[in-house]
């Protein structure tokens, strides 16, 4: 089985590609596979740049596992969350090279990072929790409160509005639109000029910044696994 999520380090940039099938879907063993691989660029104090498949970022939770029952969908949800606040207080930069679609999931890894590149083309991002009957969970609302345009946030977690890369821009899900065979250079460029930071400064301002979230998120986190339950 090839590697769900691919490492590869160079100059001080570690770059995570996501590769699980055809919709990277996020399942258990790939938020094991990011931890683990978000561990290895913090003892390489790299900036890290999180990319996928040409046309996809991840078209969110593994289905198979969110329909098996009850718990193994709460654990999967709780995994991801915990993920998410994660990646928003990383002690090192954090850039999304979003390559397509990014979809529920895949989405809030755009919402989680410190800057977000997408290609132009025609690709969705949404989250279409509600288009697909599933009620939003609260640490999706609160990720999404904070990080998106408050017209584009109601739109988008209420209505499950689908929005095309440049109005992703403008909703608050990406900082930039380059072609796609820009994509990887665009990244680099932009973990190149984060890599200048002094690095403390970085985090200690980012954990000020978010602490708000960050406490919003971990009282989401229990109530999503109270009420899922």
């Amino acid at each position: 089985m090839s590697e769900l999520i691919t490492y590869h380090a160079e100059d001080g940039i570690a770059t995570l590609t996501l590769n699980n099938g055809k919709v990277n879907a996020i399942s258990p063993d790939v938020i094991t596979a990011f931890n683990a691989a978000l561990d290895r660029a913090i003892e390489a104090r790299a900036v890290v740049i999180i990319t996928g498949q040409p046309g996809i970022l991840s078209g969110g939770y593994d289905l198979k596992v969110m329909t098996s029952g009850p718990q193994e969908a709460i654990s999967l949800v709780t995994a991801g969350s915990t993920l998410a606040r994660r990646l928003l207080s990383h002690p090192f930069p954090v850039v999304v090279a979003c390559p397509g679609n990014a979809v529920a999931k895949g989405a809030f890894l755009l919402l989680s990072a410190d800057y977000r590149i997408g290609v132009e083309g025609p690709y969705k991002v949404c989250l279409n929790e509600v288009q697909i009957g599933m009620t939003m969970h609260h640490a999706g609302i609160e990720l999404a409160r904070d990080r998106l345009r408050r017209s584009a946030f109601h739109r988008s977690v209420i209505n499950a509005e689908v929005f095309d890369p440049h109005a992703a821009v403008d909703a608050g899900f990406l900082d930039k639109v380059v072609p796609a065979e820009q994509l990887q250079e665009a990244a680099l460029a932009a973990a190149r000029e984060l890599k200048k930071l002094n690095m403390l400064a970085h985090k200690n301002t980012k954990l000020k910044v978010r602490k708000g979230l960050l406490e919003a998120l971990d009282k989401a986190i229990e109530l999503d696994q109270q009420h899922m339950g």
